[in-house]
């Protein structure tokens, strides 16, 4: 039976919630590139991330099936969270467009921290404490992910240290004043608590910090305290593994309305979220090519995709990662300050990374300018804020419905709303002057 299209798809009420997560890596077209040390006669990184990090993520890295069961404990969250989330049509912007597209949003936003993030903050969290760890450490961004962290940190007992790109921290302090209330202890980086950060600061005592300077001051810090673990919100295999829940309820929630995607859109920094979307749609993607189009939304500045090499590099500039395979616009690039903290990083994931070298995943980069005003036609239209990062989708999403009424073509075009806008209120009205 079709599902009236009349309302919202209430998720809980059409679906189930997925039960395992799907291994985008025994999906890949080719095996995921190796990581290496470099050849520069100190101690084994790998080693080192390998001491530092939880062991049961480095069994994510290395899964071999295509599925991976979730532990009931960690189902019992995502139920309790709000899992499965809603799939969105966005008649209100359908029709501002003039589009015969119609326009789908998997809403992360509705989860209690504003973003996707939870996903794999609650599953690393509950690792953590099967472990047996005292808490946990990492770095973010705009906030999600270490806001996201410091709430499953909560639940089951553990400390979180949060290493916070200092320019993003000082735009989005309701975000980190949250965040502490949540347990969290806050650092700004590049931070004086580590010779990574205070490298940084020497060479640039303004420097407003950017997630390669906020990865290192993690590591260097979790290297210094083995009671603690150091976790990851994106890049990573196994983050990306935890976000497959989104692709696979949006898959459950288009067969309900018996729709078939044309284009998946989703912003992209690390590439969880995106990842999280489209891994799970890899073997329709296989099956119909050019039928069904994978599409990357990223920041202009730091526009990694469209911009940057396909070479090994660091994910931190002082060079504490392994060597990873992806697109990197080198570790010593510092991007600008923008109101876009999430996507701000120099390298993104491996994984991300064979989808773009393969010619399966299609990449834009746009201003905040740009973001920001398609944020806007959200509110105005659908009366939606999403975060800046989201921001980028939607704008590809605007672009895609409007090429498909140029060329009178009715196509689907889903998109991940990644996160809610309502902390990031100070970046719309300084770069729109609301």
């Amino acid at each position: 039976m079709k599902v009236s299209e009349t309302f919202e798809l209430s998720a809980p009420a059409m679906i189930a919630a997925p039960t395992q997560w799907f291994n985008i890596l025994h999906h890949l077209p080719e095996p995921l590139p190796e990581v290496r040390d470099p050849e520069d006669g100190k101690a084994s990184r790998i080693e080192t991330m390998q001491r530092i990090r939880l062991k049961m993520t480095e069994d994510h890295d290395n899964a071999a099936g295509p599925w991976v069961p979730i532990p009931k404990p960690v189902l019992t969250q995502y139920q309790a969270i709000g899992r499965p989330t809603p799939l969105y049509r966005a008649r209100g912007l359908e029709k501002y467009l003039g589009t015969p597209a119609r326009l789908y949003f998997k809403r992360e936003d509705r989860l209690p921290t504003g973003s996707f993030k939870l996903n794999s903050a609650i599953a690393q969290a509950y690792y953590a404490s099967q472990e047996g760890v005292t808490g946990l450490i990492t770095e973010t961004g705009a906030g999600q992910w270490g806001h996201a962290l410091a709430y499953a940190c909560s639940i089951y007992g553990l400390k979180s240290v949060v290493f916070w790109v200092k320019v993003s921290q000082e735009q989005k302090g309701y975000r980190s004043a949250l965040a502490q209330m949540l347990g969290a202890t806050i650092h700004p980086s590049p931070s004086t608590l580590t010779l990574s950060g205070q490298t940084v600061l020497a060479n640039d005592p303004a420097s407003p910090g950017s997630l390669g300077t906020a990865i290192g001051d993690a590591i260097e810090y979790a290297m210094a305290h083995p009671d603690y673990r150091y976790v990851s919100g994106s890049n990573l295999p196994h983050v990306l593994l935890h976000q497959t829940v989104i692709g696979l309820e949006t898959k459950a929630q288009l067969a309900a309305l018996d729709e078939t995607p044309t284009r998946l859109i989703a912003c992209a920094g690390g590439g969880s979220n995106l990842g999280g979307l489209m891994g799970p749609f890899l073997p329709e993607k296989y099956a119909r090519g050019d039928d069904l189009r994978l599409i990357a939304a990223e920041s202009d500045a730091a526009p990694r995709l469209t911009c940057g090499e396909y070479r090994y590099d660091h994910s931190d500039p002082a060079g504490l990662t392994p060597l990873t395979l992806s697109y990197t616009l080198g570790m010593d690039y510092m991007p600008p300050a923008s109101h876009v903290g999430g996507l701000r990083q120099h390298s993104g994931s491996a994984v991300i990374g064979v989808l773009r070298r393969r010619q399966l995943l299609e990449a834009y980069a746009y201003s905040q300018v740009e973001a920001l005003q398609a944020g806007r036609l959200m509110v105005e239209t659908e009366r939606i804020l999403p975060a800046p990062e989201s921001c980028h989708a939607v704008q590809a999403v605007i672009d895609a419905a409007l090429e498909a009424k140029r060329s009178r073509r009715s196509e689907v075009i889903v998109s991940c709303l990644s996160g809610d806008g309502a902390f990031d209120l100070n970046g719309y009205k300084a770069i729109l002057g609301v």
